[in-house]
């Protein structure tokens, strides 16, 4: 089995993925966040079709361009009920269903958190999870919606993936992550990989994606002992300056 994904920059700090089942040639965009740069980006891949949008969460910058993509497109829309709020959805889903994308399973997680519905998919076979607003790199989302129970339920169920299973999150947060990161981990280790972070986004690289065995080390919102400790973490993270 081989799961293509293509990743690309759009508006002020977030990523967009064109995802095509190689077997199959079936392709879909995991979110909506710029309808533009999703079609520019599609064409210039050579894919040559859009089969579906598959939303994680309902916040404007991941389905604010359903309606754009669609009527260009013609593509189906999938995402959990709350997507509704902003955009009509073509098929609900909710955790521990299966979307099929061409021949690969892309099984669906629910992670609520930062919005009550929100969640993701992860193909098994291939290791690879597409995660939303979950989880970043050194990071987690802010709790917009759900509680800090909530958040830390859904963390520990992602957390319980195998290591190695490559994690494609929508911000690029991870320099600011990084410095919250810093100030609670005094670690050699902590250090020297905070530091090539701030060098890649010298020069301008991504540090999308991240792989969950890493996050496991040093993501400070993974490494928390329990959901209170999460619970201060992730307030102290909101009022972070440094």
């Amino acid at each position: 089995m081989a799961l293509d994904i293509r990743l690309f920059p759009c508006l002020g700090d977030n990523y967009g993925f064109l995802v095509r089942d190689a077997a199959t040639g079936v392709v879909a965009t995991i979110d909506t966040p710029d309808a533009d740069r999703i079609l520019a980006e599609l064409e210039a891949s050579g894919w040559g079709r859009l089969d579906l949008i598959l939303n994680t969460h309902w916040h404007p910058d991941h389905a604010g361009g359903n309606a754009a993509v669609q009527a260009t497109t013609g593509c189906r829309i999938v995402g959990p009920d709350e997507v509704r709020r902003i955009a009509p959805l073509d098929r609900v889903v909710a955790g521990g269903e299966v979307v099929m994308l061409g021949e690969t399973a892309l099984e669906v997680t629910a992670t609520p958190g930062h919005t009550l519905g929100h969640v993701v998919y992860r193909s098994a076979a291939d290791g690879e999870a597409l995660v939303g607003d979950t989880v970043f790199v050194l990071g987690c989302g802010r709790l917009f919606e759900g509680t800090a129970e909530q958040m830390w339920a859904s963390l520990s169920a992602l957390a319980t993936w195998p290591d190695d299973t490559r994690i494609w999150c929508a911000h690029e947060y991870t320099a600011a992550n990084a410095r919250f990161a810093l100030s609670l981990d005094d670690r050699p280790e902590m250090q020297a990989h905070a530091e090539a972070i701030f060098a890649a986004r010298e020069r301008g690289e991504a540090t999308v994606p991240t792989v969950l065995g890493v996050e496991k080390r040093f993501n400070p919102f993974l490494t928390a002992a329990d959901a209170a400790e999460f619970a201060r973490r992730r307030t102290a993270k909101d009022g972070f300056s440094g």
